[in-house]
This record gives structure tokens, C-alpha cells and sequence, in this order.
């Protein structure tokens, strides 16, 4: 899978992977199990789970009876938390590279599209951060 794919799926991913922790809150979920649901390999659900866990969403025990569960109430995580804990890209692509700098457009390019940048990723915060996983979560049942 091309780092531009996962770029593009990690949200969606960690979002299922919330959204199945939130369906079952009393069960400890295996990545294994929660891989099936996604239709991906064990290890990536793992990697992000990891990501999860260190952005204080998820908890996890290892073991026969291990797994991973919501670290607060889904009505307590907003989708933005999730969206946070993942991103690694900015919403709108990276900047040009080597600009002209001659050119008064050039020159000043990227300076402009940093604040375009900026100001869009807070309006997605913002978006996201009205929204909580149970919301999220309730429209499957």
C-alpha cells in the first residue's frame, strides 16, 4: 500500500476501529477481530490502536483475555480527538516544493497557502469536535 493511500485511510480507520469500540463497549476487542470488520491486515490495526493509545482514547491488555476498549465514554471522545490522534498530513496536501522565487506569485506561494492550511484544518477541528463517537456510533444500530 502506497504511504499516499494510508495517508488517505488512516482517519477512516481509526474512526471504524473507534466506532467498533464503542459498539461493544463491555468487550475487550482483538485486532484480529476488528481487522476482519475493516478488511485489513491485524498489524496496521494494531499500529493505530497504538496510536490511539497514546493519544489517551483506547486501552488495552495483553493476554488470552486481552484486547482493546474506549478509554472514556463514547459521548465523551470527540470525533476530532480521533481525527487529531491520526493526522499526519495536513487536510489540504503539502505545499509546492521550490517555488520561483522571482516570480511575485512564487515568492510568496506557500506563505499564503500555510494560512489557507491553517485556517481549514480549524474549521475541520472545529466541525469534528461537535461531533462525538456515540453520535457517530448510534447511526449503525
Amino acid at each position: 500500500m502506497s504511504s499516499i493511500t494510508m495517508n488517505n485511510t488512516r482517519f477512516a480507520t481509526a474512526v471504524h476501529i473507534m466506532t467498533l469500540l464503542a459498539d461493544s463497549p463491555q468487550n475487550w476487542l482483538t485486532s484480529d477481530w476488528i481487522a476482519g470488520s475493516i478488511n485489513i491486515n491485524p498489524a496496521m490495526v494494531r499500529k493505530e490502536l497504538s496510536i490511539l493509545r497514546e493519544a489517551g482514547l483506547v486501552v488495552s491488555r495483553q493476554g488470552k483475555e486481552g484486547g482493546s476498549q474506549l478509554a472514556r465514554n463514547a459521548e465523551d471522545i470527540s470525533i476530532s480527538e480521533i481525527y487529531s490522534a491520526v493526522k499526519n498530513t495536513e487536510v489540504l496536501g503539502k505545499k509546492n516544493q521550490n517555488p520561483n522565487p522571482v516570480c511575485t506569485i512564487g515568492r510568496d506561494i506557500n506563505n499564503h497557502l500555510n494560512n489557507l492550511f491553517v485556517e481549514t484544518d480549524d474549521l475541520v477541528l472545529k466541525f469534528l469536535g461537535n461531533k462525538s463517537l456515540k453520535e457517530f456510533s448510534d447511526q449503525f444500530n
